[in-house]
């Protein structure tokens, strides 16, 4: 069994992006923006609606306040910083679920702030702290998305946080298993058989292929598909053809 998330929600004002509309109906686990990289009150509640509409579990998305560079730029934010941020993000995504009848149920940042969380201890630490913080009396333990290994990872366990851990079937990875930069070539796979094969092999064998034709360890526990990926929806429907063919059932972890 393994879920299927998408990040979704982020488009801005009148201007949408990626494929939100289709990947509500192919995905189990909606991560949605939540006005710091993308989004607005009205795409988060719009976003949350649906989220409600196709019974998806709802997380939130909180990353850098970077507006222009999508959340894909890294900043020089303090941890202190990075805690209110992500907390007031948390926060304004809650209470617009509450007016939605939906829980937020997990947290999974984004972009830039998600890789250097993934490897800088100390970023680490203030979202794993945010995430405690915000979702105190959810009425269950804080659940953290995050790649398996990674320093979110060990401060998610440290802070007895429940981890949920991530695979990317969309994005090449590197031979010490991260991701590679989106502007390196072949970073952005949107091949639906290859996307489709590899996803398969990350759940049954727990591993995948690297850029450079090796082979890391993987555990997936959900597996990302972008929405704003070219064929997001393609993807997402190779996806789920090929792990259902591999005898894979595909359910929400929250």
């Amino acid at each position: 069994m393994v879920d299927l998330n998408s990040d979704l929600g982020e488009g801005l004002g009148v201007w949408s992006l990626g494929q939100d509309l289709a990947m509500f109906d192919l995905v189990t686990s909606a991560n949605l923006a939540c006005g710091f990289h993308a989004g607005d009150p009205g795409v988060m509640r719009r976003s949350l609606r649906l989220a409600v509409e196709k019974g998806l579990a709802v997380g939130a998305h909180p990353g850098y306040p970077d507006l222009s560079g999508f959340g894909r730029r890294d900043m020089a934010l303090t941890p202190e910083e990075i805690v209110d941020s992500v907390v007031y993000q948390i926060g304004a995504l809650q209470a617009l679920g509450r007016a939605e009848g939906a829980l937020v149920r997990y947290v999974k940042p984004h972009g830039a702030l998600s890789h250097r969380a993934a490897v800088d201890a100390k970023v680490a630490a203030a979202v794993v702290a945010a995430t405690v913080q915000a979702m105190k009396g959810a009425g269950s333990a804080p659940v953290l998305v995050a790649m398996a290994g990674s320093a979110m990872a060990v401060e998610a366990e440290r802070a007895g946080l429940r981890l949920v851990p991530e695979v990317f079937a969309d994005r090449a990875y590197d031979e010490a298993g991260r991701l590679v930069g989106r502007g390196v070539p072949g970073a952005v796979i949107t091949d639906p058989a290859a996307v489709g094969a590899r996803v398969v092999r990350m759940v049954r064998d727990g591993e995948v292929e690297t850029i450079g034709g090796g082979r890391v360890d993987v555990t997936a526990g959900t597996i990302c598909l972008h929405g704003d990926t070219p064929g997001a929806a393609s993807l997402a429907r190779a996806v789920r053809k090929a792990l259902l063919d591999a005898g894979v059932r595909v359910k929400a972890f929250a």
